[in-house]
Parts: C-alpha cells; sequence; structure tokens
C-alpha cells in the first residue's frame, strides 16, 4: 500500500526539522561571510605561521636529524668496515637534500637573515664533508675500519658542533619570523573568536530547539508506543495502539496495530489447536493405557488359561493312552483308529499349550540381561539339535559377536530358527544351515540361512504370525508358533527381524540385536563348524 507523508497536527517532523536547519543555516552563513572578510585581513600572518614558519622549523628539525645521521654512519662504518652501516649516511644525504630544498622553496626576498645563516649551514656541512667524512669513508675503503677509527679518534668535533650552531642559529631567525606572524594574526583572530562564539551560540540555541521538537514528537511518543508494545508482548494482545507524536509515528503506530491483530488472530488459531491436539493427546493416553492393559489382560489370560488347561489335559491324553495300551487289538479295527484320534489329539493340544505358555512367559518372566555370546550360545544349540536327524545336517558359523539380553531366550531363538532350517528340507539334500553377522551403526545384523525348500514371498508377513502354518499338519510337524516366538524374542531385546527375500534358494531370516557399548567389529575371518554325525 502507497503512504504520503500526513500532515496531522501541522507540519511534518521532516517539514519541521528542514525549516529550522534552513533558518539556522542562513543566520551561520551571515556569519561565515562576517568571518571571510575578517579572515582574509590575517591571512598573510597566518600564511607566514603556518604554511612557511612551521614548515620551515620543521625542515631545519629534519636537517640536523639527517647530519646526526650522517655522523652516526660515519662512526659505525669506522668500526664494523660494513657497507650497511653506511645506509645512516647515505640517507640523511638525501634527507640534507630534501630539507634545504624545503627550506629554499618557503624563503621571500625579505627573509635575508634566514638566507644568510642557510648558506653558512651550507658551507659548514661541505668543509665537515671534506674534513671527516670523505676521508673517514676513503681510509677504510682502502686500508680497513682500524685506519677509519684511527681518523676519527684523530680528528675535531669541531667543525661537526659549528654546524649544528650554525643550524641552531637559523632556526632561531626562522622562529622570530614566526613570533612577528604570530603577533600580527593574534590580533585579528580576536574578531575570529567572537564570530565564532555568536556562531557557537547560535548552533545551541539550534540544538536546543532541535532537541525540543525531538523529544515532544519523537522520543516521547516513541516511549508511549513501546509502553504499549511490551503490554501486548506481555499478553494484553486486545490493546489498542497509538500514538499521539508526529505524522510519521502515527503512521508506524498504526502499522504496529495492525499487525498486532493479526497475531491476535493467529494466536487465536493457535490455541485452538493446540487444544485440539491436547484433546487428541488425552485420547490417545487414555487409549494407549487401555491397549496396555488389554495386552496385559490378554496375556495373564493366556497364561491362566494354558496353566489352568494342563491337569485336565493330562487326564484325557493319560486315560486315553490306557485306553490305548490296554484296548489296543480287542476292539474293532474302528475303535482303535479312534483311540488313536484322541491320543494324537490329546498330545498336539497339550504342545499347543505348552507353547502358548511358553509364548506368554516371553518378557514377561525374566531373569535379567546379561553378557551373552553368541558364539558359545550356537554351539550349546548344535548340541541339543544334534541328535534329530542322522548325521546329515550340517550347522557353522562365523566368529559372532557378545550381546546383552537373556541367554534362555537367545537359545531359544536359535534353536527355533535352526530347528526350523533342519525340518523343511528339500527331500535327498543334507541340510547346511549358516549363521554370520555384521555390525551396522549401532546394532549387529544376526543372518540365518539354510538351502532347505524356502518360503515363498507372498507368505513373508505370514510366517511370524502365531500358529500360522505354511503346510499340512501330516507333512510337517509342529504347531506353527516358533517363528512368532523368535519375534517376540527379538523385539524383547529391541531389535527386528525380517525374511531376506534376495536368496535363489532355501531360507534367508536377519534379525538385529543392539551392540554393546565399546564392542570392535567381529574378525569374520575364522569359521568354526558343528557337524551334526
Amino acid at each position: 500500500m502507497s503512504r504520503r507523508w500526513l500532515t496531522l497536527r501541522g507540519w511534518t517532523l521532516r517539514a519541521r526539522i528542514t525549516a529550522l536547519c534552513v533558518t539556522t543555516g542562513i543566520v551561520l552563513s551571515a556569519l561565515a561571510a562576517l568571518a571571510v572578510i575578517t579572515g582574509a585581513q590575517n591571512n598573510r600572518q597566518l600564511d607566514d605561521v603556518l604554511n612557511r614558519a612551521s614548515p620551515m622549523r620543521a625542515a631545519g628539525d629534519s636537517l640536523n636529524t639527517a647530519y646526526v645521521d650522517q655522523e652516526t654512519g660515519i662512526r659505525g662504518y669506522a668500526i664494523t668496515g660494513n657497507q650497511g652501516s653506511l645506509d645512516p649516511y647515505r640517507q640523511g644525504i638525501r634527507d640534507e637534500t630534501a630539507s634545504i630544498a624545503e627550506i629554499e622553496a618557503q624563503l621571500h626576498p625579505g627573509d635575508t637573515a634566514i638566507r644568510d645563516s642557510l648558506e653558512t649551514v651550507k658551507q659548514r656541512a661541505a668543509a665537515w664533508h671534506r674534513e671527516v667524512a670523505d676521508p673517514v669513508i676513503a681510509a677504510v675503503d682502502t686500508q680497513g675500519p682500524e685506519a677509519g677509527r684511527a681518523l676519527i679518534k684523530a680528528g675535531k668535533t669541531a667543525d661537526f658542533e659549528s654546524l649544528r650552531t650554525a643550524i641552531a642559529d637559523m632556526q632561531a631567525n626562522i622562529q622570530v619570523l614566526r613570533a612577528r606572524s604570530a603577533a600580527a594574526a593574534r590580533n585579528s583572530s580576536q574578531t575570529m573568536v567572537a564570530i565564532q562564539i555568536a556562531a557557537a551560540a547560535i548552533i545551541i540555541l539550534a540544538g536546543a530547539a532541535l532537541l525540543l521538537l525531538l523529544d515532544r514528537l519523537v522520543s516521547r511518543p516513541v516511549v508511549e508506543l513501546a509502553e504499549q508494545v511490551r503490554a501486548v508482548a506481555a499478553g494484553q494482545y486486545d490493546k489498542h495502539i497509538e500514538s499521539g507524536g508526529s505524522p510519521e509515528l502515527a503512521v508506524l503506530a498504526r502499522d504496529v496495530d495492525g499487525m498486532r491483530r493479526k497475531i491476535a488472530a493467529e494466536l487465536a488459531e493457535v490455541r485452538e489447536a493446540r487444544s485440539q491436539i491436547e484433546w487428541v493427546n488425552d485420547q490417545l493416553k487414555q487409549q494407549t493405557e487401555e491397549l496396555t492393559r488389554s495386552n496385559r489382560d490378554l496375556e495373564q489370560f493366556a497364561y491362566v488359561a494354558s496353566h489352568d488347561l494342563q491337569e485336565p489335559l493330562r487326564k484325557v491324553a493319560s486315560f486315553c493312552q490306557l485306553l490305548q495300551r490296554r484296548y489296543a487289538g480287542q476292539l474293532d479295527e474302528r475303535a482303535d483308529q479312534y483311540i488313536a484320534f484322541a491320543v494324537d489329539g490329546a498330545q498336539r493340544m497339550q504342545r499347543l499349550i505348552n507353547d502358548l505358555l511358553a509364548f506368554s512367559r516371553i518378557g514377561r518372566i525374566t531373569a535379567g540381561f546379561t553378557e551373552v555370546d553368541l558364539g558359545r550360545v550356537l554351539a550349546d544349540v548344535s548340541s541339543q539339535l544334534e541328535d534329530r536327524f542322522d548325521g546329515e545336517a550340517e550347522v557353522s558359523w562365523s566368529d559372532l559377536p557378545t550381546v546383552e539380553g537373556e541367554e534362555p531366550l537367545i537359545t531359544t531363538l536359535f534353536v527355533n530358527l535352526i530347528g526350523n532350517s533342519l525340518k523343511f528340507r528339500r527331500p535327498g539334500v543334507p541340510p547346511v544351515v549358516r549363521v554370520t553377522a555384521r555390525r551396522e551403526e549401532d546394532e549387529w545384523v544376526i543372518n540365518v540361512r539354510d538351502n532347505g525348500i524356502g518360503i515363498e514371498a507372498e507368505f513373508a508377513d505370514k510366517v511370524f504370525v502365531i500358529f500360522q502354518r505354511l503346510h499340512a499338519r501330516d507333512a510337517y510337524e509342529g504347531t506353527g508358533i516358533g517363528l512368532a516366538i523368535v519375534k517376540k524374542i527379538v523385539e524383547y531385546h529391541g531389535g527386528r527381524i525380517w525374511l531376506d527375500l534376495d536368496v535363489e534358494e532355501g531360507t534367508s531370516i536377519n534379525f538385529t540385536l543392539p551392540v554393546l557399548p565399546g564392542a570392535p567389529d567381529p574378525a569374520l575371518t575364522t569359521e568354526k563348524t558343528e557337524v551334526n554325525a
């Protein structure tokens, strides 16, 4: 939205400051014109003081320093014989030439005393070069430093002292010129001081007027506006913001108030959204608590049900077996078949209940986590499964890590996985099971792979479901709960399990276990093999 300067309550702040500055400028311009007229009268004296006397005096000091540097360079060269020691001497000659040229450039025809004293300095400098400096340099160059030092010791210092005296006389004449010019300029400067006092008074008055104007139109309104903004920031989002200062501040106050209204509207939306989120979180919390309670009740029910069913089922199985032993062959063939069905059903029900009881106990009945060596667990598991087959099965594993967990549960995990691999073998092919491990960041990925009949990809999600069977009961024994138990054990240890479908034959199952802090990668070089003979 385009804006224009408003003229509410008279002029804008910019217009008022502009008018004050213009008025002050006119008055100061008049004083400046008077100062120019007065200053023209003492320009010549100031020029003599600033542009001639002072530079000449500074050049005289530089000339004195140049001769001192030359004398120092000569002595240094005589002591060391090193050409580098003459650098101050050479630099002093260059400074001497520059300083004399600077003094001569500032001389006027009426500066006779200064000109004469400068000629005296030049003559005495030439004499010192001719009688001291040049002979010492020549002696060191031809005969060595000792000859130069001998000349310096045998020589006199009067030549150099007279040179410095001539420089002092020249500086005194320059000071006389400076004092005379300064006295002449001092009288005209008094008028300039009066003009400056008047200008300062005008500036002070203009500054006071400007401060008063800024205080009334800017400072106090800004403070009031800031207090209103702080009140809004403290939570008074319905407070209207306005300003009684300059038109510019009034525009700013309206803009800030518009921003306040927008923020207040957005905050209202945020509060409403937060209220909805809190309500959803409460609902989720209640549902989570209900789900936790339901799972706990379900596990308790499974445990109690399976435990309480053991006794009547044990009686049914025992009496069915007694009937089978006592009356087998005494009844007709169909009666024997019925009794066999009853015995088989009771035994299968016992296995289902035992498996369900074992499933419900995982994570509920715990012995505590300890460090478990998976290599040692595999050796125990291989020994347990040794009697299941006729010596054709081979179970092998690479060096496995040590993890944290419950050793009985991890043993059950491998018993179920390797037992399935041995059970679901291909006809006529000796079963081979291989267990390997690799580390991925903060977890171990354990792989159990066999050369059995494999699992179709369409059943990848079903194999870990409790009591899920992919084959008829008469084809393979078991209740279909083994992989469900494996999945629950892995998740109880903080891992995950999945079926690897990228294999050409057999079954490949991966599961993860957390890495112990500071555990190294296993050396996957040495292979341990146990053959079921």
